[in-house]
């Protein structure tokens, strides 16, 4: 009976947490980071390293090699993988599950930057770590019937680039395809030998008049002025005057032994989209971002830009992961509803009881916003493991609920007296049943949170999920369905 006079006492208090604890759910559900994939730090590294056109054989010895040799002294590395062909080498680094990623790409960073300078001059790297925002999350393709891949990729480079990045949640723009505009100098080798010069010469020519500097500073007037040297080459017709040679047997210039003309840079990759040369750009969310956030705010942003685009260039969507989560979230509603209909129609064919009946439909939807707070306590998200549970679970909420409420009835028509003390006399009989029931089901997929490798990455927030929503389903039909139907029936 102490049990029984506890609840009683402070019914109202119970109900007040239990609604405290639901409308924060509701409240935390907009702030709940949304994505297609949990958020997984993969135990990874990947160095990308770039060294111009070096045979593959070098580039293995001369880039490869000593970069492996770095990467290997980071604590918890446990394996280094590489290919590598010509110019370029991809370094995969293995770490254990559970490390610090950050770190470790850091880390990384610093040990490829104190072997360097051992590399081939202008070899180039970059490190990043893997999760799952490698992938982009939106896809536009841009085409012109007039235009050309040059403008479409200036397009995209100094207009849409800047726009799109300054967006909550946006990491960064990747810009595939187009056409980048060079000045071009063949140089006819003949001529070249004529004037007793070499390509090396050629090109310390142009880069010695292609060059712009801090020379130094001027003052006047109170004033500070910094002076700057600039001898860039515009056009074509002053790359073409540039000096190669001068002295008493006069000057050569490029035009004399070269031809300069505007072309497009040379691609090894192309872009269509609808039958024509296309600039794709890519949307890359940060870690946390909120996928469905960023896919409206990316469209508002490119309605607008519309506006001011030729009426010639199209804009057109290819591929967008909001789409996955949104139709995730119509499913899980859609269980939800569906499923607290049906088991209310049944609790009302075979009980006869409409007041109990509305305890079922009010217990399935605090549970699972209560379960939204505990998912946003322990930093998950919104994604197609956490729903899928969710959806899964409703079955297993409306069961606690319902076993709950047919105790209670089963008790207040057995009993001759009063259904003050009842209600809560039957709570306190179920309490071993209910509770074995919820730990059995969440024991069974237990387990999964040990996993080891990306199948228990992904896992873990399934068992996760289940675990707490069962937790609270337990307490709301322990604590919540006997105050309810006591004060209903009163």
């Amino acid at each position: 009976m102490i049990f029984v006079d506890w609840i009683q006492s402070h019914r109202r208090s119970v109900l007040s947490l239990l609604a405290v604890l639901a409308l924060g759910g509701l409240a935390s559900s907009f702030k709940l980071p949304v994505a297609l994939f949990p958020l997984v730090n993969f135990p990874r590294v990947v160095v990308s390293l770039n060294a111009g056109d070096r045979p593959a054989e070098r580039m293995a010895i001369e880039v490869t090699w000593p970069v492996e040799e770095a990467v290997r002294s980071i604590p918890g590395v446990r394996n280094v993988r590489s290919a590598t062909s010509r110019g370029s080498a991809d370094i995969s680094v293995n770490f254990k599950w559970g490390e610090d990623m950050v770190a470790a790409m850091l880390q990384a960073e610093s040990a490829i930057n104190q072997t360097i300078s051992l590399l081939p001059q202008g070899t180039s790297f970059r490190v990043r770590r893997m999760d799952t925002t490698i992938f982009p999350v939106l896809a536009y393709s841009m085409t012109s019937n007039t235009h050309s891949p040059v403008e479409l990729r200036d397009i995209a480079l100094y207009q849409l680039r800047p726009r799109l990045s300054a967006i909550e949640g946006v990491a960064r723009i990747g810009i595939l395809g187009g056409a980048v505009e060079e000045y071009r100098v063949t140089v006819n080798p003949a001529r070249l030998a004529s004037y007793n010069l070499t390509l090396s010469d050629v090109s310390k020519a142009l880069s010695a008049a292609n060059v712009i500097s801090a020379v130094g500073r001027l003052e006047d007037h109170y004033k500070l002025y910094l002076i700057v040297s600039d001898t860039q080459l515009p056009s074509l017709e002053q790359i073409r005057e540039t000096i190669l040679r001068s002295g008493e047997n006069g000057m050569v210039r490029l035009d004399d032994v070269a031809n300069v003309a505007m072309e497009e840079a040379p691609q090894w990759t192309r872009v269509t989209a609808d039958g024509h040369d296309a600039v794709i750009f890519q949307i890359y969310q940060q870690p946390g971002g909120n996928t469905v956030q960023i896919d409206n705010a990316i469209k508002e942003k490119l309605d607008e830009f519309r506006k001011q685009l030729p009426e010639d260039v199209k804009i057109a969507n290819w591929y967008d992961q909001s789409e996955l989560i949104v139709a995730s979230a119509a499913s899980v509603r859609d269980a939800v509803i569906i499923g607290v209909v049906l088991a209310a129609l049944i609790l009302l064919v075979f009980l006869r009881n409409l007041k109990m009946t509305l305890i079922a439909l009010v217990s399935v939807p605090s549970v699972l916003a209560a379960t939204i707070l505990m998912l946003y306590s322990l930093r998950m998200s919104f994604d197609i493991m956490t729903l899928g549970v969710m959806a899964a679970a409703v079955g297993l909420i409306i069961d606690d609920t319902i076993v709950m409420v047919e105790h209670i009835i089963r008790r207040l028509r057995d009993s001759t007296g009063g259904h003050h003390n009842e209600t809560m006399l039957a709570a306190r009989e179920f309490t071993r049943p209910l509770a074995a029931s919820s730990a059995s089901t969440i024991i069974i997929f237990a387990p999964l949170a040990f996993l080891s490798g990306v199948t228990g990455a992904f896992f873990k927030a399934l068992s996760l999920t289940i675990a707490a929503s069962l937790i609270i389903s337990f307490f709301v039909a322990w604590l919540a369905v006997p105050i309810l139907a006591d004060h209903l029936l009163s």
